[in-house]
């Protein structure tokens, strides 16, 4: 993960109500990103296809071309911890002050 986690919030709302206002966190984007690198080099790793991947991790064949697609966006972080316990891996988190 990046040292560099922040996290940033907008607080004065948006003008276009089709915009949405919220909380980019950038600590998640990165967790999500390692969890979903290491899911997709195990898969890559242990020859599986995309069934087989879909089969052992416990989700559907579109979920696993997803994963190995990148579409970070469409994965939560408590779905990517819950397949990477699946897959046999210990996922930790580690909180770290900056100085």
């Amino acid at each position: 993960m990046r040292s560099g986690n922040t996290i940033k919030s907008n607080d004065e709302g948006s003008k276009n109500s089709s915009e949405p206002i919220g909380v980019e966190i950038e600590a998640s984007v990165a967790a999500r990103s390692e969890l979903m690198g290491k899911l997709s080099e195990l898969i890559r790793v242990q020859g599986w296809t995309q069934k087989q991947a879909a089969v052992r991790l416990g989700v559907t064949q579109p979920r696993i071309s997803d994963l190995t697609r990148g579409k970070i966006e469409l994965f939560s972080l408590d779905t990517l911890v819950d397949m990477a316990a699946v897959a046999g891996m210990r996922p930790h988190i580690v909180l770290a002050t900056h100085a």
